[in-house]
């Protein structure tokens, strides 16, 4: 019988570097180097958690047969020392009771009816701008519009996440029509971007999510210039991003109101970058599949007035699933670093917050109200949250771990509570000239 070899904890962290990637799961270790360059999540989860154990985190985004991939990756040493926390041990033991009842496969008939839904608003906008000759139906169709693409966007996210189709091509397929044909927005783009959101969450230099210079800061360890890991450049502090961001409460939600020409802007960026992009080609035809119908529409209106009215309207109506993203993550806790492969179960408790709704209402939030129980089992069919919600609620508990849920009009209150809380401070960064009565009351109230 061979002897088992053994490696440090220590000597394990010295391959975090690109061409140099070893990961631990379940205490054996594996050379992720070349698997990365084609790894189907992208090489970001490897740059982020290389030179850890990051057995809970590869449980949650990968189902039973990506385990059969790990045996040529095997580097023949195991790592000394290797324990697993009581937190871990009982995450474990619950994904495991969730795969045995079959409920990351019970996707119920969402996805179905959510497209339906798409394509009957989709009917109505386009019959609506075509045919009547009325302001306020053409005001109707845009708002009908805007919600086609929160719709649409939630269709893409689950897709994402996990097969919602009978087979890959078709769930490549629903990526591509809800997310790039549909809202303009590349499912490329939101996969390299999400990836790195979901295993960094809420680190302030490695979560693109949170990294909104010179807009918002919502940590005043923005102040001091931070670089983004994810972006590859520093995040840089400077007069303009301490003017905006002292106004950041004030201007948090008309900012949201046109927050989608970020995303459009992003996706270009992206698919025209030299960065290597999974199905670049596909990607851009999708892209140019919007870019040809939604102008079209937009020309079929009278004049420019109502065609910005249309336009500005759209793009506020999705304005409410850009606030909830920000609502579940801005003013949960937040931290500087990499994230640590052996407190993955802790980051994303602490990193996220719940909106709690009734269960009517779970469509309008597609699934996402239920944030961290979404991160702690990303592959979960959203129509199974609300029913492993009590659960993981328990698993908290008993390790003392926060589980914050709000209603969507307290998780408002507590993001521009934090945004103002760091806006007032970048006031005082700016050293203002001598202070009057109405700087004063600015300060105070503002």
């Amino acid at each position: 019988m061979v002897a088992e070899k053994y490696i440090s904890s220590e000597e394990l962290l010295k391959h975090n570097k690109p061409g140099d990637l070893w990961i631990s799961i379940q205490g054996k270790v594996y050379n992720v180097s070349d698997w990365a360059k084609v790894h189907p999540g992208g090489d970001a989860p490897f740059l982020l958690m290389a030179g850890h154990d990051v057995t809970d985190a590869f449980i949650a985004y990968h189902p039973g047969t990506a385990w059969a991939y790990l045996e040529p990756l095997f580097t023949g040493f195991h790592l000394e020392g290797f324990q697993v926390s009581e937190v871990s041990k009982d995450y474990r033991r619950l994904a495991a009771e969730f795969s045995k009842q079959g409920l990351f496969e019970k996707k119920g008939h969402v996805t179905m009816y959510s497209l339906i839904s798409v394509f009957i608003m989709l009917f109505i906008v386009v019959y609506g701008v075509v045919k009547s000759e009325s302001v306020l139906v053409h005001l109707g169709c845009a708002m009908i519009l805007g919600m086609l693409w929160i719709q649409s966007a939630y269709v893409g996210h689950d897709s994402g996440h996990s097969n919602v189709m009978s087979s890959r091509g078709f769930n490549k397929l629903a990526q591509i029509l809800s997310g790039n044909c549909l809202t303009g927005i590349s499912i490329a783009w939101w996969k390299w971007t999400h990836n790195a959101h979901h295993i960094s969450c809420n680190s302030l230099d490695h979560d693109p999510d949170l990294q909104h210079i010179p807009v918002f800061a919502v940590s005043v360890n923005f102040f001091r210039s931070l670089t983004s890991h994810f972006y590859g450049r520093k995040l840089k502090f400077d007069s303009l991003a301490r003017f905006f961001v002292s106004y950041q409460h004030f201007t948090f939600y008309p900012v949201m109101c046109v927050a989608r020409v970020n995303l459009f802007v992003q996706t270009l960026l992206l698919l025209f970058s030299t960065r290597k992009v999974p199905d670049r080609a596909l990607n851009i035809m999708g892209i140019l599949v919007f870019w040809t119908w939604f102008p079209l529409l937009v020309s079929y209106l009278p004049n420019w007035p109502e065609r910005f009215m249309f336009v500005l309207a759209s793009f506020a109506v999705t304005s409410l699933q850009h606030i909830q993203f920000c609502l579940n993550h801005f003013s949960a806790n937040v931290y500087v670093g990499k994230p640590i492969g052996n407190d993955w179960f802790e980051k994303q408790t602490s990193g996220t917050l719940d909106i709690s709704c009734s269960s009517w209402m779970d469509w309008f939030f597609g699934g996402l109200q239920f944030q961290l129980e979404h991160h702690l089992f990303p592959r979960m069919p959203r129509c199974q949250l609300r029913k492993i919600s009590p659960i993981v609620v328990e698993l908290c508990k008993k390790h003392n771990l926060p589980y914050r849920s709000l209603s969507f009009w307290d998780a408002n209150v507590r993001t521009i509570r934090t945004l103002r809380t760091a806006a007032l401070q970048a006031r005082d960064l700016t050293n203002p000239v001598p202070k009057n009565l109405l700087w004063e009351a600015v300060n105070t109230h503002g």
